[in-house]
């Protein structure tokens, strides 16, 4: 059975496991009406799981491919967002490398992935949010240059960088900034971006990280947070 009409609506982009998948449970269990994307040809998901409850729906969606980002706002034509996340996030095979040993291909595959790709979506999906809508991006802790202080991952931290740049221009250009746009970092968790040595699970850091938004929902202008709310500098 489905939410009542009356229910707010958050597009979750990659929500088929993981950071994702605990997102959308999340703001399921609070009530709201989920749209959950998965990979094409990922199967059957914790996110398929999920949605047998009712109040989610399930969309594909590889936020690599600009046309499977086109078809999905086509699809989404006239529904209204309250809320909008992208979830995205790849490291490289040795997280360690550095700039002169990376090579082309992966460092363009991470940049694409963790910063331009998820601003992409933003882009497309901006209209049919709300005026006072929440557009939010996963970034991470290791994105603040402020605090890079012992260096390590390092195409990882300049991806996230970027993004956080690239919404921060995002929200220079909004003539009248109603809107609440979040760059969030969930802290060091155990997923296989993760791994098994990070300090949080997921169900540590998720639930607070969606206190925290809709803690923030309604409050215009960009912040960047962490899970407990505390503001990352830039």
């Amino acid at each position: 059975m489905s939410l009542p009409s009356t229910s707010p609506t958050i597009l979750i982009v990659a929500a088929g496991r993981g950071l994702g998948h605990a997102l959308a449970e999340q703001f399921h269990l609070r009530g709201w009406h989920v749209i959950g994307t998965v990979r094409p040809g990922s199967g059957h998901t914790s996110l398929h799981d999920l949605a047998e409850n009712g109040g989610v729906e399930i969309e594909t969606l590889d936020i690599g491919e600009p046309g499977q980002i086109a078809a999905l706002r086509r699809r989404l034509d006239g529904r209204v967002l309250d809320a909008l996340f992208v979830n995205a996030g790849i490291t490289t095979e040795d997280q360690d490398v550095t700039p002169g040993e990376v090579t082309d291909d992966e460092f363009t595959a991470v940049m694409l992935t963790n910063a331009l790709n998820p601003m992409r979506v933003i882009e497309a999906f901006q209209d049919l949010a709300t005026p006072t809508s929440l557009l939010g991006v996963m970034s991470s802790g290791q994105g603040s240059i402020a605090n890079n202080e012992r260096g390590r991952r390092e195409i990882y931290r300049s991806s996230k960088a970027a993004l956080n740049q690239l919404m921060r221009s995002y929200a220079a250009r909004q003539q009248e900034p109603k809107r609440t746009l979040l760059l969030t970092a969930p802290g060091w968790i155990r997923t296989d971006l993760g791994g098994p040595d990070a300090p949080l699970a997921i169900e540590d850091s998720i639930p607070r990280l969606v206190t925290v938004m809709l803690d923030q929902l309604g409050t215009p202008g960009l912040r960047f947070l962490d899970y407990q709310g505390q503001v990352v500098p830039w």
